[in-house]
């Protein structure tokens, strides 16, 4: 006796069909699932026995062979709980259902219950892109599994809900959530209007929000950067839908999406700390997964005391510049997305008082010059801008005068991005001034006479590489934008001049 019962797995970011082909023979009484499956596949013998029996269904003493095809395919995670089970009562016809046009996908506990399973929305997407129109799921994942239109989604709460919803017995009713999109509203742990002084360095951060530009701060301990970081975060542009699906499906697969969250409505905030591991920071490990680059996607990735870094710091190299990350084992690569916005912090010293005027450095020479240099010139040289953050005078601090809110800025900020929008005009590759790449530049970063006086006295000048050259570019096409200008003038280019590192280039 055979049945067969549909599933999904998790490749990536991206979900597959699975068939799950369970046969019943007779003979001597083993139960064996063959496939490629993790040690939670082979685990799920166990849960299945005692979930069909708790479920008021007889398990058979008989030859059990449950396959998970394609066979040369990894299958991970307990989701094939459901369809084993199912497709074992089906076998030894305890169940007379159709089946055909249906995906099943849960962890069964071993009362029969179903829990929360990952990967919910890649799954039931790629059932929507194979004609499938009904899809089973854990209930509490049915939000999650509705973000994808066009599917009848059935919450079920245990094995024996199930069985008797096929049978007939007490049919369940298909899921209905609430429908549209509304982004979060505007929040973030810092309001702009919080931090006093450091205007400077507020500016650069506007700059960066408006452009998707990567930002480095560099000061004394103290000096707000931190804060600064945060506060960027409240006047970032809305997630777009498409935008917030793409977010919330890194999280479903990663298991880092909250219970109560089925759509992810803001943007990431991910700040590791600096003994983050390499497969912790990029993604990877034993069963791989995204790590904090991905999970930063369309949102922000702040790097506090970014030479505490090390050597971890060279694996952004590719996905600063390609916005996507590889990863590559003996059993195939995956690819996940990384494009983010690359907001680090730093000191000029180990003591942190290197150049300041009030404050006497302990640090040695050869200690600064090596502190410095923890950071890799290629890395430095993919960030747009570079900003110090000085001590705040005391006349700052105490000021009672309030500060130009993050809404405000907000507003501004999103102005300059749909400015961006229009003009890229669904361009494939490009999102935003950060993405710009020469060919870009030459079409959409035209100055005026003044302006191209300046930039070439400034690459001369300041002996300025190709790249820094195409950098300049694309940070004044964004201050044009944030001033409402359509051609870049010289006041534009001026300040973008402003943003290049302190080192000679």
């Amino acid at each position: 006796m055979l049945a067969k019962v549909l599933s999904c797995a998790v490749i990536g970011l991206d979900g597959v069909l699975v068939a799950v082909e369970v046969d019943v023979l007779s003979g001597l009484p083993a139960f064996s699932v063959v496939g490629l499956g993790d040690a939670a596949v082979h685990e799920s013998r166990e849960r299945v026995r005692s979930a069909v029996r708790n479920s008021g269904m007889s398990f058979p003493m008989r030859r059990i062979t449950a396959n998970l095809a394609p066979a040369d395919l990894r299958k991970a995670g307990p989701a094939y709980d459901l369809p084993i089970a199912l497709g074992l009562l089906i076998a030894t016809d305890q169940l007379i259902a159709d089946v055909s046009d249906a995906v099943f996908i849960g962890e069964l506990g071993l009362d029969g219950t179903l829990r929360h399973t990952d990967g919910i929305l890649p799954m039931a997407a790629v059932a929507r892109s194979h004609g499938i129109s009904t899809i089973y799921v854990p209930a509490e994942d049915a939000a999650e599994a509705a973000l994808i239109e066009g599917l009848r989604i059935f919450p079920i709460r245990s094995l024996r809900e199930l069985i008797a919803h096929l049978s007939g017995e007490r049919p369940l009713r298909p899921y209905t959530g609430t429908t549209g999109f509304t982004p979060a509203p505007p929040g973030g742990a810092v309001d702009f209007a919080d931090v006093r002084g450091q205007e400077h360095v507020k500016r650069a951060l506007e700059v960066a929000a408006a452009g998707g530009h990567n930002i480095l701060m560099s000061g004394p301990p103290g000096a707000g950067k931190t804060m600064l970081a945060r506060a960027l975060h409240s006047i970032l542009p809305p997630l777009s839908f498409a935008e917030a699906l793409e977010v919330t499906k890194i999280y479903s697969v990663a298991g880092q999406l909250p219970r109560d969250t089925p759509l992810i409505r803001e943007r990431p905030f991910c700040a590791p700390h600096h003994t983050v591991s390499t497969a912790g920071l990029v993604g990877g490990g034993s069963r791989v997964r995204p790590g904090m680059i991905s999970l930063a996607h369309r949102g922000i990735l702040f790097l506090d005391e970014l030479p505490e870094f090390g050597n971890r710091l060279e694996v952004l190299r590719q996905p600063l510049e390609d916005r996507i990350v590889t990863l590559s084992r003996a059993h195939g690569s995956i690819t996940y997305p990384a494009a983010f916005m690359l907001v680090a912090a730093q000191n000029p010293c180990p003591c942190g008082w290197h150049g300041d005027p009030e404050r006497t450095c302990t640090c040695s020479p050869a200690l600064v010059s090596r502190y410095q240099r923890r950071v890799s010139g290629p890395l430095l040289d993919r960030i747009d801008i570079h900003v110090e953050a000085p001590r705040v005078k005391y006349d700052k601090l105490s000021s009672l005068a309030p500060g130009e809110p993050s809404a405000v800025v907000r507003e501004r900020v999103i102005a300059a991005r749909q400015r961006q929008i229009e003009r890229l005009n669904g361009h494939p590759r490009c999102r935003s001034n950060a993405d710009l790449g020469p060919a870009e530049i030459r079409t959409f970063c035209a100055l005026d006479q003044a302006g191209q006086s300046l930039l070439k006295s400034a690459v001369q000048r300041l002996n300025l590489s190709a790249r820094s050259y195409h950098r300049i570019l694309r940070l004044a096409r964004t201050i044009a934008d944030l001033a409402g200008a359509e051609q870049i003038a010289a006041v534009h280019v001026a300040e973008a001049i402003q943003y290049r590192p302190r080192q000679v280039e």
